[in-house]
């Protein structure tokens, strides 16, 4: 009885706030002229501004002619009535803005009466297409019910979603419910993976590892990046590799770096005595930094691979559960013939693979993958974003 009450008191303030007081504050904001050249990134969940922005952010903070401004409402990290709060003050940068920049699922953006002078470009924060989201989990276990996720759209007055390659499209308009604009959706590349084609950028990556791990230096990295399993608000960690065994049979080349999705509050640990081979990471290295500085991924069905796949080496899938993940969320694609790479489903099949990696990775089957789902990501896609703004903006 108690959970429902929850579920219905939730449910109207949503209506009240999304439906009647945020609309109607906006409006008000409004009235007044946009400020000339005014650029908002607009972030709902984290505080510190996400690794999707950066490239775009410093590119056009250069510019003499913008005025850029990073406004969060830090959903994750503050009570109910302050995120509310941040919301309300947040509309007045909205209606300021001539382009508004996300890079995640807004309802806050999306209720508005978004007027004519402002644009509102989706980056995402993701490259490719691989587990489902959005209106693609419309009554799956993960998802809500379709008249749910309409009663309060997390992906309206969009005027720009960026994609990786023109292949995956159908898969944004698909999910952001776009149907009949698909043409909103294009294939400029992802502006955070322009960092990867920089060669500066990758060599000090592979010395921040080494500096933040000294038992890296001389030896090969593997990342292990696997995503969440379970519901947002109660996201876990996989705990089924077993790093003790991979110690044993990789520890005089290789270590492993273990990177869990950020959703993820309380990973498992690194086993007592491994901690010369194994660390977890957590804010001191960026997942920029470590897909540059690894050897080897494995991940499961995190969209990582994607970016992973712009350095042409070896990934494996550690997919203990899949049939279980299929049913729970879905996937765009199917899965053994999407993965470039093994699919594998212990951990001692994991560590075997390692130890045959050089023998075993299959460089072509990499390419075709990179071709197939990032081809719009070649170190400009940032430029052609730009582009698009100031062609909005004339």
């Amino acid at each position: 009885m108690l959970r429902a009450l929850k579920t219905v008191a939730r449910r109207l303030m949503k209506d009240v706030t999304l439906g009647l007081l945020f609309p109607r504050l906006y409006r008000r904001y409004a009235k007044q002229p946009v400020e000339e050249g005014l650029v908002v990134f607009f972030e709902t969940k984290e505080q510190e501004m996400p690794g999707s922005f950066d490239v775009l952010y410093e590119r056009l903070q250069a510019d003499p002619t913008k005025h850029v401004r990073y406004v969060t409402l830090a959903q994750n990290h503050v009570s109910r009535l302050r995120y509310l709060r941040n919301s309300a003050r947040a509309l007045r940068d909205l209606a300021a803005a001539q382009v508004v920049f996300l890079d995640d699922a807004s309802d806050l953006v999306s209720c508005l009466p978004l007027r004519s002078e402002t644009r509102v470009a989706q980056l995402w924060h993701a490259c490719g297409a691989f587990k489902k989201w959005g209106m693609s989990t419309a009554d799956l276990k993960f998802g809500a019910s379709r008249k749910d996720i309409r009663r309060h759209p997390f992906y309206g007055n969009l005027s720009l979603v960026t994609v990786s390659s023109p292949e995956v499209a159908w898969a944004y308009v698909e999910a952001m419910d776009l149907k009949g604009r698909e043409d909103v959706v294009q294939p400029l590349g992802v502006s955070r993976t322009d960092v990867f084609f920089d060669e500066a950028f990758v060599a000090a990556a592979r010395a921040r590892v080494d500096e933040v791990f000294p038992a890296a230096q001389g030896k090969k990295v593997v990342l292990y990046a696997p995503t969440f399993r379970g519901h947002v608000s109660t996201a876990a960690g996989p705990d089924k590799l077993d790093i003790a065994a991979m110690r044993a049979a990789l520890g005089d080349g290789w270590v492993l770096l273990v990177k869990h999705h950020p959703f993820v509050k309380h990973p498992a640990p690194i086993p007592a005595g491994c901690e010369d081979f194994a660390r977890l990471v957590a804010g001191e290295l960026s997942i920029d930094e470590l897909l540059c500085a690894a050897d080897a991924c494995i991940s499961d069905y995190s969209s990582i691979v994607f970016e992973y796949s712009l350095f042409s080496r070896p990934m494996a899938f550690f997919a203990y559960d899949l049939d279980d993940y299929g049913d729970w969320r879905g996937f765009y694609y199917s899965y053994d013939e999407f993965t470039p790479g093994p699919v594998l489903q212990t951990s001692e099949a994991v560590v075997d693979w390692l130890v045959h990696v050089d023998e075993r990775f299959e460089p072509a089957e990499v390419e075709a993958f990179r071709e197939k789902f990032m081809s719009a990501c070649d170190g400009h896609a940032t430029e052609r974003v730009v582009a698009w703004m100031e062609g909005r903006l004339r």
